[in-house]
């Protein structure tokens, strides 16, 4: 370990600090490309609750010279991938340290940046970003933190051992030595459990320490490792009981992860329940996911809830009463918004939506078992149900590797061709989603659209954002819309299939889901829109209802009750 002695920099209350939350990817702000979908969005909302709430957290994570992609798609809706070029030097404080850990049997430098959220009263969450572009290491070695999701395991090894046992190692070397909670938000980072273990030297005391929550149960969100790999990349962090205390052939992360936490959640009731079955002998709960309401609420919304509700942005709570805004204003603001998305989308799209057409949204990583095919499975029929009433707008990435997801993105591409000429209704696909195209969306749009194969959305929070602008909701009964849909007594949007009362709703087949939306659409959603405005309103301000407990402020004390000894 090496320290710039010249600094002026010190961190007096780092003292004061007692949960270190660990996520390999965190949403700063949308332009700073530290994260690739709602894993680091949720991890950035969570902190700039915690900040709001003057927890005494601090964030760890990596930063990435080329990001994580920029999507491009031609006009078939080929994707390709660019690279990000960018300067984090301008955007981060840098940290006058730098660590060292062993990878593949040779000393690595580590360095670090820092990056400090700001809360409503103007306290600060400081936030991590580990680095291995740095002076003295090789190359090779240098570009460990190249790129977010790296495609082979051997860079993922390396970039989640940096994470876990670098980020421990940074904290000790800045101070921060009362740390009572390392919280790994997903398996990402367990290897952080082998460096306490070789400080702490026992389990019991390692799992008096750790949290973790589980936040897929998709098995590609799991990662596994060969451990004659993991044992060539970590040598002596790499401890030889980890077989027996795993019980696999490979390295499960999320076991790891699980093995040394007293704590374990997932994200949701229902994700819940599917976790205990994945993990029997855990003893699992769960906290479902919220959104950070001031970073998702359009600001001509926000300033009409602070019309009505003062404190909604510290207590969203205040949100049960959203009964009370008159409906000409929800209805002319959101006019507004509606306005903007569309403008913006005909300087990014060669199909033009139009202002009085009801806009269906549907955005999220584009990928087989979030099913975005499903709107499109008849085309003929959806262009007779929306000629002339309704357009669609419709934004993802899907991973490098993933080569169904491509071929799903060049299915909406046909389709929306098929549809403009067949019956001029408006489909449009806007290439590289991120967060400021998120805000426009899950305000702009009037309904929002989510077709997940049940029971895989562990919690889902698109729909809470659109929900917190007053977007209905049109969804499976999963994830979070279980809850939501539940609490607001199915009058903040509409579901898709049963519930999971029913035994056989997990074996609906897509036909059959196809199917209900198309008569929902038909027969409820543009009649209820078009012939009755009052009762939409009403909708409306029942969606935004839902953020007085889909929020992260909520979130963020039940993990301080429960997950971090707070």
């Amino acid at each position: 370990m090496t320290v710039d002695k010249n600094s002026k920099e010190d961190y007096d209350d780092r003292h004061e600090r007692k949960v270190a939350y660990f996520s390999m990817e965190i949403a700063l702000e949308s332009d700073l490309p530290t994260y690739s979908g709602g894993l680091g969005v949720l991890s950035g909302d969570i902190l700039r609750s915690a900040a709001d709430l003057e927890m005494p957290v601090v964030g760890i994570t990596l930063v990435y010279d080329n990001g994580y992609f920029y999507q491009m798609l031609d006009f078939w809706g080929n994707q390709s991938e660019n690279i990000i070029w960018w300067d984090y030097s301008k955007e981060f404080e840098r940290v006058p340290m730098v660590i060292n850990m062993r990878v593949n049997g040779d000393e690595v430098n580590i360095g670090a940046w820092k990056y400090d959220i700001v809360g409503t009263t103007g306290f600060k969450v400081p936030v991590f970003l580990l680095d291995t572009n740095v002076d003295g290491n090789t190359p090779e070695q240098k570009g460990y933190t190249r790129i977010l999701y790296d495609t082979t395991a051997y860079q993922r090894i390396i970039q989640e051992g940096i994470l876990g046992i670098g980020g421990v190692k940074l904290l000790n070397a800045l101070g921060y030595k009362d740390i009572n909670t390392y919280h790994m938000n997903e398996g990402h980072s367990a290897f952080l459990t082998l460096e306490l273990l070789s400080k702490l030297g026992d389990k019991k005391k390692v799992r008096e320490k750790c949290a973790f929550t589980t936040h897929t149960p998709v098995p590609a969100g799991h990662d596994r490792f060969e451990y004659h790999d993991v044992r060539k990349v970590l040598g002596n962090y790499f401890r030889e009981e980890l077989p027996q205390w795993i019980g696999e052939d490979r390295l499960n992360m999320t076991k790891l992860g699980m093995h040394f936490s007293n704590y374990i959640n997932a994200v949701s009731e229902k994700h819940g329940e599917v976790t205990r079955e994945m993990f029997p002998t855990k003893e699992i709960d769960h906290i479902t996911n919220g959104v950070h309401i001031m970073t998702w609420v359009h600001r001509r919304l926000e300033s009409l809830f602070r019309s009505y509700f003062s404190d909604f942005n510290h207590s969203p709570v205040v949100l049960e009463d959203s009964h009370k805004i008159y409906y000409s204003e929800l209805y002319r603001r959101h006019q507004l918004i509606k306005k903007e998305l569309i403008n913006y989308e005909k300087s990014h799209s060669w199909v033009f939506l139009e202002n009085n057409l009801f806009t269906i949204g549907y955005a999220r990583r584009i990928t087989d078992y979030k099913r975005p095919y499903l709107l499109l499975m008849d085309l003929d029929r959806l262009g007779r149900i929306c000629k002339g009433k309704a357009q669609i707008v419709m934004a993802g990435k899907t991973h490098p590797r993933d080569e169904r997801g491509k071929d799903l993105i060049k299915q909406i591409f046909h389709a929306s061709k098929y549809l403009w000429e067949n019956y001029q209704v408006p489909l449009a696909f806007i290439n590289n989603y991120d967060m400021d195209l998120a805000r426009k969306m899950v305000s702009g749009c009037d309904i929002w659209l989510n077709t997940p194969r049940r029971y895989l959305e562990a919690s889902g929070t698109s729909g809470m954002k659109a929900a917190i602008n007053g977007v209905p909701n049109f969804s499976v009964l999963d994830g979070w819309w279980i809850e939501g849909y539940r609490l607001s007594e199915g009058k903040a949007g509409w579901a898709i299939g049963p519930g999971p009362e029913d035994p056989n709703a997990v074996h609906r087949s897509d036909e059959e889901d196809a199917e209900e939306i198309y008569d929902k659409l038909e027969n409820e959603i543009l009649p209820t829109y078009f012939d009755e405005p009052e009762k939409w309103m009403r909708i409306m301000k029942n969606s935004i209802t839902l953020g007085s407990y889909f929020n992260t402020q909520r979130v963020v004390r039940e993990y301080a009750q429960r997950a971090w000894q707070l």
